[in-house]
């Protein structure tokens, strides 16, 4: 069981050592966090409701889980390919695109949640 217990912290190290990679070497991963902690401020500001909160909650992981992704998809290919490559190029753009996708979802959705209790609140 001890074993067990030191294994899984263990794990958790290294999801958290993955994490900090992540925000030292992504420049994009700064502007995530930018909105993500603005999004929060102004959903307490706005006392959102719950289901709110919860959609909210999970297009932001969507778009760091998109981020993560794409970082790891990167590493990979420039292991697997230390040369330019067009297949190289193709996985890294595609990675690329998987983060734009959330992230303009998670706009969108970030508007539709926020836009009118935000309207209601300044006028």
């Amino acid at each position: 069981m001890l074993s067990f217990l030191k294994s899984r912290l263990q794990s958790f190290g290294h999801a958290f050592h993955g994490w900090g990679y992540v925000l030292r070497t992504q420049k994009n991963a700064w502007i995530h966090a930018f909105v993500s902690s603005l999004v929060i401020l102004l959903g307490l500001w706005l006392s959102l409701p719950a289901r709110d909160w919860a959609v909210l909650i999970l297009v932001m992981a969507m778009v760091w889980s998109a981020e993560f992704f794409n970082t790891a998809i990167e590493a990979v290919v420039d292991l697997a390919s230390p040369t330019h490559h067009p297949l190289a190029k193709v996985g890294k753009d595609v990675g690329a695109a998987a983060v734009l996708i959330a992230a303009l979802a998670a706009a969108l959705i970030g508007l539709l949640l926020l836009g009118p209790p935000l309207l209601e609140k300044i006028l």
